[in-house]
């Protein structure tokens, strides 16, 4: 019996010794990821007296998006809320909203290559700040979004699918097509890196990829339109036709005090008109007497100064590098589309 009892307190000890063995097996399994975990990041302890880059940390910014987020400078669209009530104190029985939201653009006329006896490319911009151009920056929101025409331009690229074009280098030809991803990365700013503090480490300081919003622009700094336009006299018809090419919003980023333009991106206006013919332009004598964007610029209400024409211009300048004045700029333009309209006037036989 007592032999027994002694073999059964051996094997006893025997299994305790084993699980301990294994429990420290397991101890040092698990603790193995954690330091495989730390050597990916690069993390060294260093002295105080010391800075370390330990590792480059992604900006969660830069992960990419499918709509247009531009919380970092005021928010283009961001109260973009429908009314849950009728927002108008009468009843329309056409359902006017719906009727809007199925227009299509007006067709233009067949204009023949041959038939152009003249043709010139004219480049405008519109200031929103000016009285007969204000609805451009109609700061209010309505169940379409933001009324900005920049909003609406965020909202024909995001939705509609129209595809911006990159503006690097004076581009207007449309040949680098941009995304909604690279579109967000214009509006937030410049890529730019600083030095974070490790949160386990004080001693350990981390290179995060930001954005530099110094350079971003702000909503209310986009107030200028640049359009490029195409005269064309048709022989047939006789008549002067003006058709606009494309669209591209012009930002003012003020740096060390001064004010400087930069081209965002150029938009195809053919395929832009069919998002203007569902939107309408805010009306400052009568809300209920309003146009679309599309009858808009069809109809030329508004009112832009020249910057650029390919008239006597041999090496393709704006006219800000050929003329300092400011108001030589504004006289010389007034020139080109003086020459333009007395082109068309001569043609006439009264």
């Amino acid at each position: 019996m007592k032999k027994l009892i002694f073999h059964s307190c051996l094997l006893v000890l025997a299994f305790s010794i084993v699980g301990t063995a294994n429990a420290q097996f397991n101890y040092k399994k698990k603790g193995a990821p954690a330091a495989k975990d730390t050597v990916a990041t690069k993390t060294v302890d260093v002295p105080a007296a010391t800075v370390a880059v330990s590792k480059v940390v992604i900006d969660s910014n830069i992960k990419s998006t499918k709509t247009i987020d531009t919380t970092m400078v005021g928010g283009f669209n961001a109260n973009n809320k429908r009314s849950l009530r009728p927002n108008y104190g009468f009843f329309s029985e056409n359902n006017t909203k719906k009727a809007i939201q199925q227009r299509t653009p007006m067709a233009y006329e067949n204009l023949r290559e041959e038939d152009a006896l003249f043709s010139e490319f004219v480049w405008e911009e519109v200031d929103g700040r000016e009285k007969i151009n204000r609805p451009f920056i109609y700061q209010a929101y309505d169940d379409n979004g933001d009324q900005r025409f920049f909003a609406l331009l965020l909202r024909a690229i995001e939705k509609d699918g129209v595809v911006p074009f990159s503006a690097e280098g004076g581009d207007d030809r449309f040949t680098k097509p941009l995304s909604v991803d690279e579109v967000n990365a214009m509006l937030k700013g410049s890529l730019d890196t600083q030095l974070v503090q490790n949160i386990n480490n004080p001693n350990v300081f981390d290179t995060s990829i930001i954005y530099n919003t110094k350079l971003a622009p702000n909503p209310d700094s986009i107030y200028t339109f640049r359009l490029k336009e195409q005269f064309i006299f048709d022989n047939r018809t006789s008549r002067m036709y003006c058709r606009i090419i494309g669209i591209a919003p012009v930002a003012t980023i003020v740096i060390n005090n001064k004010p400087i333009k930069r081209t965002l991106f150029w938009i195809y206006y053919p395929e832009l008109r069919a998002t203007l013919a569902k939107n309408q332009v805010y009306n400052p004598k009568n809300i209920s007497n309003r146009i679309t964007w599309e009858e808009l610029f069809e109809s030329r209400y508004f009112n832009g100064y020249v910057v650029k024409s390919t008239l006597d211009n041999y090496n393709d300048k704006m006219l800000n590098a050929l003329y300092k004045d400011p108001t030589k700029r504004l006289l010389e333009g007034e020139k080109i589309r003086q020459r333009i309209f007395d082109y068309e006037q001569d043609r006439w036989v009264y």
